[in-house]
């Protein structure tokens, strides 16, 4: 019998910890580090079936890809009814799913009628924000709302002390655009992805999905969940996640409207933003933006660093290219970009330069067809459009395998007994460390 059990979960303060327990075939899944999580307010006087909601809605989807049983002293009731709800979606995305039951000794119906924010400092909805494309076009749609700017380390950016640095880069970032509209911030860090073991996790379900296990299963609950004492201690009625892609694209991806918006606890309710927007689209709104209230306002979607714009990898010039088709100058806004760099381009996407996936196929078509109705503003560009809508695009995907050596790890590390496994780890771990690392749209 497989089974995983949480226990001693605790609020200290800030911080809340808590230890997980598995056993059965899930047990590989994890490193046996308890769950922790850090806010930046004390969430001491939060009910225990709300503290219950981040390290559930982390590894409820690692259970159900086990046949694994969860058990938790309390938890609100209103959550495990939205787990229930989570469980069928992804049930009915993933064959490996096999289900299994939540158990809980209490539930609880926090009280929608206290005031956990009895200052009335917060605000009655909140955004999760990073300052990308995707986020920032969500703040410009709610932003009569005036959103709490709640920002996440413990996926793209690790606990690792190495992302110190990136971490207080988009702390500062998320906090100067804050002030700028007198916005209140929420950063959480968290070491869900090293309490889970993300290794293997990829070792056994890469193939299975379309990406990393926590992209393609997890993050949608899993990032949603970790807000719940934020969102109670504030008084929180809304939460936001803004869409990574948009209606018709058919990839399966831990956020989508069918998984985020039926995450909910106590008076809170989870949103899935702005999926009736292709990418394009939301660049088309942050321009509006621009124009009406913000022309200094910049972007920040770079893959290889957090403090601004490298300008050279795939995201930031599909980035420039996007912004150009709404109209903006790409210099302006946090992109150093010519237009003697759309031959670059070309180039980087012909000879194999980039990983392009799926989404990056998705996104290039949704630039493509707004190409076809923008009049170049150079040689250049006439040439690099020309290009771009008779290429093709799917061609330019890369499908490839990884190196054969990555390969081996992982199918050694699938068919390895978990006692062994445990001694391994620390290797394997170091050897994975550089690997995979989660690409965020």
């Amino acid at each position: 019998m497989s089974a995983i059990v949480i226990d001693d979960i605790t609020a200290d303060g800030r911080s809340l910890e808590c230890d997980v327990r598995p056993r059965g075939r899930g047990e590989r899944f994890f490193t046996g580090e308890p769950f922790e999580v850090t806010y930046d307010r004390p969430i001491e006087d939060v009910p225990d079936g709300v503290l219950a909601i981040p390290v559930l809605a982390n590894v409820c989807p690692v259970a159900w890809a086990n046949g694994a049983d969860v058990y938790v002293d309390e938890v609100d009731e209103t959550f495990a009814h939205a787990l229930e709800d989570v469980q069928g979606v992804l049930e009915s995305m993933y064959e490996f799913m096999e289900g299994g039951d939540l158990y809980a000794r209490r539930t609880i119906d926090a009280d929608p009628d206290s005031d956990p924010d009895p200052d009335g400092d917060g605000g009655e909805s909140a955004l999760l924000f990073t300052g990308g494309v995707d986020s920032t076009c969500s703040y410009v749609r709610h932003r009569d709302e005036e959103p709490i700017l709640a920002s996440i380390r413990g996926w793209t950016i690790t606990p690792d002390p190495e992302d110190d640095g990136d971490w207080a880069d988009l702390q500062e970032r998320v906090s100067s655009f804050a002030a700028e509209r007198d916005l209140d911030t929420a950063f959480l860090e968290t070491n869900a992805l090293e309490a889970l073991d993300h290794a293997m996790l990829l070792a056994h379900y890469r193939h299975r999905v379309d990406g990393a296990w926590y992209s393609s299963v997890g993050h949608g609950l899993g990032l949603l969940g970790l807000c719940a004492p934020m969102a109670y201690v504030r008084g929180v009625e809304d939460v936001y996640v803004a869409a990574t892609h948009w209606e018709g694209i058919d990839l399966e991806w831990g956020s989508c409207p069918a998984i985020d918006d039926r995450v909910r606890w106590a008076s809170t309710r989870c949103h899935h933003d702005g999926y009736e927007l292709t990418r394009q689209e939301r660049v088309d709104v942050i321009a509006d933006y621009v124009e009406a209230e913000a022309p200094t306002l910049e972007l920040q979607t770079c893959n290889r660093r957090m403090d601004g714009n490298c300008g050279e990898c795939e995201k930031c010039y599909r980035t420039a290219v996007g912004l150009r088709l709404s109209g903006l100058d790409p210099t302006a806004h946090g992109y150093p970009f010519s237009h003697e760099e759309y031959d670059e381009i070309r180039r980087a996407m012909e000879r194999g330069e980039w990983e392009l996936g799926q989404d990056e196929r998705y996104m290039w078509a949704d630039i493509r067809e707004r190409a076809r109705e923008t009049d170049p503003e150079s040689p250049a560009e006439r040439r690099f459009f020309e290009w771009l809508v008779e290429t093709d695009l799917e061609a330019l995907v890369s499908e490839a395998e990884s190196p054969l050596s990555h390969r081996l790890l992982r199918a050694g590390a699938r068919n390895t007994p978990a006692s062994v496994y445990n001694v391994a780890y620390p290797t394997w771990k170091s050897i994975q460390s550089g690997l995979d690392r989660v690409r965020s749209q």
